[in-house]
């Protein structure tokens, strides 16, 4: 099988971790809205969920069309923190429980999350995504779409700890 052959399928597990974790995060978000949340910063979504298939299709087409080739001494170890990358987003989702989601919902009256990762870092999971931004096309050296994501992905990243702390700031 060929190295790229074989990166597509890569990222198609990538894809279907994606929308298992859409599916836990909508979940997440109806029982937060039952319970009286609030979602605030939800302009930026849109734009949240384009840059991450852009991440997923750019890594694809990347390697297909400009024939990157896949480099061991640079694969390997990219490979090694991709899976890095979602077993910290997996130990968010697990530590965060039902208050885990993709958008930004706040339930007043529930404490913030100061255990599992979140006492080391206050916002974990967006070094997972950083993570997988430069990861996943590296590992396939799609070195222009992990420099456009991460470049973006800053500026987005910026917006959206901006929300989300003000939307925390509502707890206290």
């Amino acid at each position: 099988m060929s190295t790229q052959l074989w990166y597509v399928g890569l990222v198609a597990l990538v894809v279907v971790a994606r929308g298992v974790e859409l599916a836990v995060s909508e979940r997440n978000r109806r029982w937060s809205l039952a319970q009286g949340g609030v979602e605030s910063g939800a302009g930026h979504y849109p734009v949240m969920v384009a840059l991450h298939t852009g991440l997923l299709v750019g890594a694809v087409v990347e390697v297909l069309v400009l024939d990157r080739p896949f480099l061991p001494w640079l694969g390997w170890p990219m490979l090694a923190l991709l899976v890095a990358s979602h077993a910290l987003r997996w130990w968010c989702i697990s530590t965060l429980g039902h208050q885990w989601c993709t958008r930004i919902v706040v339930v007043p009256g529930l404490p913030a999350v100061t255990s599992g990762p979140y006492r080391f870092l206050r916002h974990p999971n967006y070094l997972a995504v950083v993570l997988e931004g430069i990861a996943l096309p590296l590992v396939h050296t799609a070195w222009i779409t992990a420099a456009v994501f991460t470049v973006a992905n800053g500026a987005l990243l910026r917006v959206r700890i901006a929300a989300e702390e003000r939307a925390l700031r509502s707890l206290v």
